[in-house]
């Protein structure tokens, strides 16, 4: 049985509205988070979806040292608060170090566990420890049912609820494969899903040290995730994709969402009726 989470004042789950995560890759300033967070905000509301902003203070994983990786802990979280507080929506980024967990959780609704990061047991009890809920996303190297010893971890550790994100298998050099048969896997072992869409049509390091991708492929796999059951979508979105400073080649544009949600939304119903 599908145990649901429940935060913010909704519920993610089967038997849920469509949830959807959404922002910027990586927090690049604070107006452009609030630009991100009231037109997401806008388009979610218009579809009667649950909407989280989310983004990443430290892109800790990027392929060079002299990329872009954000403002960091203390300025970062001072820019989710102002999303919190002036759009009013709930907020969720990426911790990387069992340190930052706590000050992490004072701000956020929702803790966030890299996919690289999956089986570090130190952090994942620190999210516990914090007893918010905490999204789990699934390492490209892992196999779907065994995210719950992962999720065990989180909530023997104190965390009220957990959310399961799939965003694809590594496949060969330079490339994922999204499986949709995860999200059926994933709900066996009590876990609501989340599909990130964005990250799923990455292809890593391919890019000359950046990561590569095809933003075409996400809505096609967001719809084929949200048919096969998922409780949430996650979506990397940009004012400007081309001229972000991570992900560049598979966020989405801002633009393009609202028409993407009322696509998402009319097939939830279908499925959810």
């Amino acid at each position: 049985m599908v145990r649901s989470v429940e935060f913010a004042g909704f519920s993610v789950g089967p038997g849920h509205p469509l949830a959807i995560l959404a922002g910027p890759c990586v927090l690049e300033d604070p107006e452009m988070a609030l630009r991100a967070a009231d037109g997401l905000a806008r388009a979610c509301a218009a579809q009667g979806l649950p909407y989280v902003f989310k983004g990443s203070f430290d892109k800790a994983n990027r392929t060079r040292a002299e990329s872009f990786r954000g403002p960091g802990l203390h300025d970062g979280l001072a820019w989710l608060q102002r999303v919190r507080e002036q759009v009013g929506v709930p907020v969720t980024t990426n911790v990387h170090e069992p340190g930052q967990a706590a000050p992490a959780a004072e701000v956020v609704d929702l803790l966030q566990v890299p996919a690289f990061l999956c089986r570090q047991t130190d952090l994942l009890l620190a999210c516990g420890r914090t007893t918010r809920p905490v999204n789990l996303k699934k390492g490209p190297f892992l196999a779907p049912a065994d995210l719950r010893h992962a999720a065990d971890k989180v909530r023997g550790a104190g965390s009220p609820g957990v959310l399961a994100t799939e965003r694809g298998t590594t496949f060969g050099y330079h490339d994922l494969v999204a499986d949709l048969r995860a999200i059926p896997w994933l709900h066996e072992v009590g876990l609501p899903v989340v599909f990130d869409a964005t990250h799923a049509v990455q292809r890593p390091g391919a890019a000359d040290g950046r990561s590569g991708g095809d933003r075409r492929l996400a809505p096609v796999l967001a719809r084929a995730a949200v048919a096969a059951g998922a409780d949430a979508i996650f979506l990397e979105v940009h004012p400007d994709p081309d001229r972000a400073l991570s992900d560049a080649a598979t966020q989405l544009p801002l633009d393009a969402v609202p028409a993407l949600l009322a696509e998402l939304s009319a097939l939830a119903a279908v499925v959810r009726r």
